[in-house]
């Protein structure tokens, strides 16, 4: 009998373009998803994908296979898909992955939408790196991801960035840090101790090509790829970090911060991604409607 978690590690390597590549999708070692694919090939009698000098490619039969794998797995989407928005009364899943450089205050609003839908909701959060959680969708397993970036340009997983909105940037410092900076804002920046988000952060960019353009030096003495840590590490006065305007008032009020500028040159941008351009589920609508509505009505 044909086994679809090895069918399902066969379509993943072939999509991926490469094993190494699959693992990481599939969050297991090399040597797994080889020998699983082996095995698919042992149990069909034939073979799937030959090396053709570093790279792997598929075999004429390989292709064949995955054109119905494709097939399997988009009607088993949709199977899955029809019984969790069945109403029998039973909580609608919604499977959702947050990019670990979205603030979680900003993740909560989102989302708290989605949980006051008529229909109990059940909420499954997953926080990881946009390329991993992206590689979720394409195999749905996920319904949607929530980035402080559109998909990128160029990768491999077909997907459609819906906007959620946007705001300027605020920046927070303890009072005795604050006390200690000198001149007005944004030249009260230079030399400054600084906390910024990490390199998958669009936050980051935005704020280095500003504090560029200003000529003012910058002193950076923390990179975090986690924004509740970068907060927690300002808390305790090591420097001066950046958070969205939107959530200003709940930044200062849960870490005893103060603000000590904004600007609206740093745009922070949030958006849902999904793989279907037409968005059905209705957590994902929810959430969309509301944040337009209510979190960037501004």
């Amino acid at each position: 009998m044909l086994s679809y978690r090895q069918l399902h590690y066969f379509w993943t390597v072939a999509k991926a373009g490469g094993v190494a590549r699959a693992a990481e999708r599939l969050g297991l070692t090399p040597q797994t998803v080889s020998a699983q694919v082996a095995a698919l090939e042992e149990d069909l009698g034939t073979q799937l994908l030959r090396r053709r000098g570093r790279r792997l490619e598929l075999t004429e039969t390989g292709r064949l296979v995955v054109s119905y794998a494709d097939e399997i797995f988009q009607v088993g989407s949709e199977l899955e898909e029809l019984l969790r928005s069945r109403p029998q009364g039973r909580s609608v899943l919604f499977r959702v992955g947050v990019a670990d450089a979205v603030p979680k205050a900003i993740a909560y609003a989102l989302l708290t939408p989605a949980l006051q839908l008529p229909e109990p909701v059940r909420i499954v959060c997953r926080e990881d790196k946009l390329e991993r959680l992206l590689a979720a969708l394409a195999i749905h397993h996920l319904d949607m991801v929530l980035s402080d970036s559109p998909l990128p340009s160029g990768t491999e997983v077909k997907g459609y960035s819906h906007a959620l909105g946007e705001c300027g940037v605020r920046f927070f410092a303890t009072p005795a840090l604050a006390a200690g900076l000198r001149g007005p804002f944004p030249h009260n920046l230079e030399g400054a101790p600084l906390l910024l988000p990490g390199e998958d952060s669009a936050l980051r960019a935005g704020i280095l090509r500003w504090l560029g353009r200003l000529q003012i030096r910058q002193r950076i003495v923390g990179e975090f790829d986690d924004s509740a840590l970068m907060k927690a590490f300002g808390s305790g006065g090591v420097g001066v970090f950046p958070a969205p305007e939107v959530i200003a008032s709940e930044v200062m009020r849960l870490y005893g911060v103060t603000s000590i500028g904004g600007t609206d040159a740093v745009r922070e941008r949030f958006y849902a991604i999904s793989a279907e351009r037409r968005v059905r589920h209705p957590a994902v609508v929810a959430i969309s409607d509301a944040a337009r509505q209510g979190l960037f009505a501004g």
